[in-house]
C-alpha cells in the first residue's frame, strides 16, 4: 500500500472526504460505488466496485458469441478497464485503462459507428495501437457501467456493417439487463 501523506477526520455522521487528486487519479466519479474491506490489522481499505468486473465470466461469453457473429475482435470495459476481450491477444488488452476518448464517449452516453470517410478510429484502451469501429455504452438501471466495442482489423480500417450496429446494440443491452437481475 502507498502512502500519500494526507489526513482526513470523521465527520459527525461518520463520512470521510476522499481527496480530489485522489479522485482524480483513480477515476472515482460522484455516485461510484466503493467496497469497503478491513483488515486484521484495522485496516480500512476502499476499492472500486464494479459488478461487470464481477460478472466477467458473462462478459467474456458475451464478446466470444459477438466475436464469432460479428466477425471481429470484441472488447468489454467496465467504467475504467478491458474486463473482457475474444479475438485478439488477451494479454494485449485485459486489464487495461478505457482511453480518454472512450471515457468521453461513456460519460456522453454517445455510441460510436465509423463513418466511411474516417480516416482513423477511436482507440479504446490506453497503450494499444489498435483502434475500434465501433463502440456503444452499457447502461444498467440509466447509468453508464462500461462499454462493448468491435475492433479495427490489425491492418485495416473497417467500417460497421448494419449486422454490427445491430450485434453490438444487442450485446451492451444484454450485458446491461444482466446487472439489473
Amino acid at each position: 500500500m502507498k502512502a500519500t501523506g494526507i489526513v482526513r477526520r470523521i465527520d459527525d455522521l461518520g463520512r470521510i472526504v476522499i481527496p480530489k487528486e485522489i479522485r482524480r487519479t483513480l477515476r472515482i466519479r460522484m455516485g461510484d460505488p466503493l467496497e469497503i474491506y478491513t483488515s486484521p490489522d484495522g485496516e480500512v481499505i476502499f476499492r472500486k466496485y464494479s459488478v461487470l468486473g464481477e460478472m466477467s465470466e458473462n462478459a467474456a461469453q458475451v464478446a466470444e458469441i459477438m466475436q464469432r457473429l460479428a466477425g471481429c475482435a470484441v472488447l468489454v470495459f467496465d467504467r475504467d478497464h478491458v474486463v473482457a476481450v475474444s479475438g485478439t491477444q488477451k494479454r494485449e488488452f485485459y486489464e487495461r485503462r478505457v482511453s480518454p476518448e472512450l471515457e468521453e464517449l461513456m460519460e456522453n452516453r454517445r455510441s460510436y459507428a465509423a463513418p466511411a470517410e474516417a480516416t482513423q478510429h477511436i482507440r479504446p484502451a490506453e497503450g494499444v495501437p489498435r483502434s475500434a469501429f465501433a463502440c456503444m455504452p452499457i447502461l444498467t438501471a440509466g447509468d453508464v457501467t462500461g462499454a462493448v466495442a468491435f475492433l479495427d482489423a490489425a491492418d485495416a480500417l473497417i467500417r460497421p456493417t448494419d449486422l454490427q450496429r445491430s450485434l453490438i446494440s444487442a450485446a451492451a443491452q444484454f450485458l446491461g439487463k444482466q446487472m439489473e437481475a
